[in-house]
């Protein structure tokens, strides 16, 4: 399934909800998504605890994002050439280049905003990637 199972108390999904509150005063424009960047918790499903510095790089490296806001033509495409489709939804866990969203941090989570066009893809659970 994953690289590393890492052992979460909750689910990631809910920590991230419950840290992040209410978005109601936030709008995502055009094509982009506001995604919330998954940082790995302390220890693995095996106990090997997480030096803070590898737990830290997940804020500039992480790959995975959960979608909490999309702007009114994220993956809205009239000539269906670049999504066939292909759409995600908010709560949706997705997977990005780090270097192609801008970050930025929301009610004290970290965040990224992309273009539709850089989600590579969906997965189910954080841990399948890193």
């Amino acid at each position: 399934m994953s690289q590393i199972e890492m052992e979460h108390d909750v689910d990631p999904r809910k920590t991230i909800l419950k840290a992040i509150g209410k978005l109601d005063d936030v709008e995502i424009f055009n094509n982009q998504l506001l995604c919330a960047v998954y940082i790995r918790p302390e220890k693995t499903k095996g106990g090997i605890v997480l030096p803070d510095q590898h737990r830290s790089e997940d804020k500039f490296q992480g790959k995975v994002g959960l979608v909490l806001k999309k702007g009114a033509d994220a993956f809205v495409d009239n000539t269906n050439t670049w999504f066939n489709d292909v759409s995600v939804d908010i709560d949706d866990w997705i997977i990005f280049r780090p270097a192609d969203g801008w970050s930025i941090t929301v009610n004290g989570v970290l965040c990224r905003i992309l273009n539709d066009i850089n989600v590579r893809g969906r997965i189910q659970h954080p841990d399948q990637v890193w």
